[in-house]
């Protein structure tokens, strides 16, 4: 993810450090309380149990960030969830926003794991169909007006790209 080893000669100039591995549970209590989630707590627990399976079950591809910056994005997108649907169950919303900011960038075959992960994590829960209002018919149109042919993974992956795009 764009690091690099520093040559010796610059290794030389630096002095050493310990660096500890930060606590991703905590920080994402504290950031989910600071949202206004009332269960925080083990939200965030799950988020970086989440987290921790997809990096030891998913395939091994560049692309796959599963620290900090994961974190991060999933409780933005948690916090900006939580505004739009204040009245909405709080491990819809984080299931939500689980989903929504990992599965574009997953591969086919590991979508299934990740699934599974996630119907492991959250047992019972079931997302309700997100309303995209005049999305769908603007890309159909665009399809025609392209000249292109209509292929179902092509609708879905522009529907993640938008979901993506809201995300950030």
């Amino acid at each position: 993810a764009g690091r690099a080893e520093l040559p010796d000669n610059l290794k030389a100039l630096f002095r050493s450090c310990a660096m500890m591995v930060p606590d991703y549970a905590l920080i994402g209590e504290i950031r989910l309380y600071s949202f206004g989630y009332r269960d925080a707590r083990r939200l965030s627990r799950k988020m970086v149990a989440t987290f921790r399976l997809s990096s030891e079950q998913l395939s091994s591809q560049d692309h796959y960030d599963f620290g900090m910056r994961a974190v991060n994005t999933v409780i933005q997108a948690a916090g900006l969830m939580r505004r739009d649907h204040p009245d909405m169950d709080e491990d819809l919303l984080l299931l939500r926003s689980l989903a929504d900011s990992n599965r574009p960038k997953f591969l086919t075959e590991d979508i299934v794991l990740f699934n599974g992960i996630i119907s492991d994590l959250f047992p019972g829960a079931e997302l309700p169909a997100p309303d995209y209002g005049e999305l769908l018919p603007a890309i159909e149109k665009a399809i025609v007006d392209l000249g292109l042919q209509r292929v179902d993974a092509f609708v879905a992956k522009c529907i993640q790209l938008y979901e993506v795009t809201v995300l950030r």
